[in-house]
């Protein structure tokens, strides 16, 4: 058998031994070391896949009775190579869906906290508008109750003009009164005073045709 081959054969087999034993190993790490371990199998299939290819080229080269026996092994290192493809691709998929699973997990994680924030957001905007509507109600408030006490002011002022009024309208009523009163007497004493008038009038007419009766009598006497 060719020097040459059996190197490449005993590669070969310290290779897929360890390949073996690290998906083995992989299947019970996490996620980060899983897909770190996944990475050097990654590595080691590459290695793997040129020793088989170093062996193809090797066997080919050599005489037809070796040849024959050396591509019988070279196609069961092959199976073993596809095998172990196999395995890695499995875990590949477990790791990826675990993957998936996770970054699901975590996207529906940030949805949920995104609709949190997003109802803690409205919660903060709906808090706010009902102080800012509470603060209006307040200064509204305060605004009634400025309104009803200038109003009872007002009122009171009114009241108070509706008492003078009527004060100067019963002062009027009494001066009008007063006034009619003075007109009656003034009336009266102009009527005394007319009738006075008369009277002395009289008096002194009677007087005066008395006078002319004594000189009369006496000058003809």
């Amino acid at each position: 058998m060719s020097e040459v081959f059996e190197g490449y054969e005993r590669q070969y087999c310290e290779l897929s031994a360890n390949l073996s034993r690290h998906c083995t190993t992989a299947s019970a790490l996490d996620r980060e070391q899983k897909q770190q371990k996944l990475s050097e199998i990654n590595a080691g299939l590459d290695d793997a896949d040129t020793l088989i290819r170093k062996m193809d080229l090797e066997a080919r080269s050599l005489q037809p009775s070796m040849k024959a026996a050396l591509l019988v092994k070279l196609r069961e290192y092959k199976t073993d190579l596809n095998n172990l493809k196999n395995d890695v691709q499995r875990i590949t998929s477990s790791n990826v869906s675990l993957t998936g699973r996770d970054d699901l997990l975590e996207s529906g994680r940030a949805d949920t906290l995104g609709a949190s924030n997003d109802q803690k957001g409205r919660l903060l905007m709906s808090t706010e508008r009902l102080n800012q509507s509470t603060d209006k109600i307040k200064e509204s408030r305060k605004t009634i109750l400025e309104t009803e006490e200038l109003g009872v002011s007002v009122l009171q002022d009114l009241h108070q003009q509706r008492q003078s009024l009527l004060h100067a309208h019963k002062t009027l009523h009494g001066v009008d009164d007063n006034i009619s009163k003075s007109k009656k007497i003034l009336t009266s004493m102009s009527r005394r005073i007319g009738r006075n008038k008369w009277v002395v009038g009289s008096l002194m007419a009677a007087l005066v045709i008395a006078i002319i009766v004594i000189l009369y009598f006496k000058l003809t006497h």
